[in-house]
């Protein structure tokens, strides 16, 4: 009777709970609102019509602090940010009352400069990273790949970035500087770009401890840092991957995404590229054990922990070759062990002549009570479980290819 009681008064604060999912897509970014049913959903957007929005994502300590990642081959990269929820916009590095962009209409603000250090100190001998032939080649800024929010303080942000670094700004995106330590390493010559380019895709905040961060860079694999990013150690010990030259190296990884639960920072679970896998540590990556299990492939983009069970994994298995799902039918897999177990979800999915592929960041959960799952596809759909992956359905449909899915929980 009381678990009954405990139950309806959960679901009652559900209900009165909001959703705000952030989707980046290649033509633009687009934000999804419900109520706690997630029944009906409201799309605005596009917002950045035509830009590539590789990354979206709001700041825990202040819901309506947004940051976005807005990139172009023409005009560059632009750190765009939002007070209120994404209701407006601008380049907070760009002084009140001054236009955005030049008279040739190129962006322009303190937030678009992303300058790798290069002080005597720290940044002298960080010149060259491995290029696809084996040469060395210089470091290149490309692109913001990902932005991630401090847990306790809306101005300050981490962003990962092509070629491989980790910045940090602290006065709300206005100014951005490398924390050097990274590549300072003393592996830096050796990362080398995955086929997507070399970027820093994944930035996990240890909600116990500021000082730890991991991150995670293709293809050179998964760091951690204990002090605060001024040094770091590759984790990635326990990691194989059969095209590698040396059977374990101690960078090399083409790591394709890392996530954790809150509640155990210390256990993080990884997708790894075709020939690796699934695999999990317990350690904070001083070692990592294989945890496939029977998926269908060793192939797969996105990896995410439900709200509430530790133990309860999300992955969506991709045929290496085609980068779609296996047999054409669309499949979320869960393990409700930590891995090793996996369920196939398609409730609501489909099942036939399905040709779409699902990128690194584009899943993400809920946090109430009864988790809600999303993830976003190349085929521009956005799909949705209320029920922890039970049962699926689109919110929406036929957006652009869909880059990134990250979401809020509101009260």
């Amino acid at each position: 009777m009381l678990a009954g009681t405990r139950r309806r008064i959960l679901n009652k604060e559900d209900e009165m709970s909001r959703i705000r999912v952030l989707v980046g897509t290649r033509k633009g970014a687009f934000i999804l609102s419900s109520d706690g049913k997630r029944q009906r959903w409201d799309v605005s957007g596009p917002f950045f019509s035509g830009w590539e929005i590789y990354h979206l994502k709001g700041s825990p300590a202040d819901p309506n602090r947004l940051y976005a990642s807005q990139s172009s081959g023409w005009f560059g990269q632009v750190i765009q940010r939002s007070d209120d929820g994404g209701k407006t916009w601008h380049q907070p590095g760009t002084p009140p009352g001054e236009p955005t962009t030049t008279p040739e209409g190129f962006p322009k603000g303190e937030s678009n400069k992303f300058v790798y250090d290069s002080s005597p100190e720290t940044g002298k001998p960080l010149t060259t990273h491995q290029w696809y032939d084996g040469t060395q080649h210089a470091w290149e800024f490309k692109r913001v790949w990902h932005v991630e929010p401090s847990l306790t303080d809306p101005d300050t942000a981490y962003a990962g970035v092509e070629d491989a670094a980790l910045f940090r700004t602290t006065d709300g995106g206005k100014t951005w500087h490398e924390l050097p330590g990274l590549r300072g390493h003393g592996t830096g010559p050796k990362w080398a770009p995955g086929a997507g380019g070399m970027g820093l895709h994944t930035i996990l905040l240890d909600p116990g401890n500021p000082r730890r961060l991991f991150v995670a860079i293709s293809a050179a694999g998964a760091f951690r840092t204990e002090d605060a990013g001024q040094t770091w150690k590759p984790i990635n010990r326990g990691l194989k991957s059969e095209y590698l030259p040396e059977p374990a190296p101690e960078v090399g990884f083409c790591v394709h995404r890392l996530a954790m639960h809150r509640s155990r920072p210390d256990t993080v679970f990884m997708q790894l590229h075709q020939g690796g896998g699934i695999f999990r540590t317990d350690n904070a990556g001083d070692e990592w054990r294989d945890v496939r299990g029977n998926l269908p492939t060793d192939f797969g983009f996105p990896i995410d922990v439900h709200a509430h069970e530790p133990e309860t994994i999300y992955v969506i298995p991709m045929d290496p070759h085609m980068r779609c799902p296996p047999d054409s039918k669309l499949r979320v897999y869960r393990s409700r062990t930590g891995g090793n177990e996996w369920e196939a979800l398609t409730n609501g999915l489909p099942q036939t002549n399905c040709y779409v592929n699902v990128l690194r960041e584009a899943m993400a959960v809920d946090a109430l009570d009864s988790c809600g799952v999303y993830f976003g596809t190349t085929g521009g759909q956005v799909y949705a479980s209320p029920d922890a992956g039970d049962s699926w359905a689109p919110i929406v449909r036929d957006l652009p290819s869909v880059m990134s899915v990250e979401v809020q929980t509101l009260p």
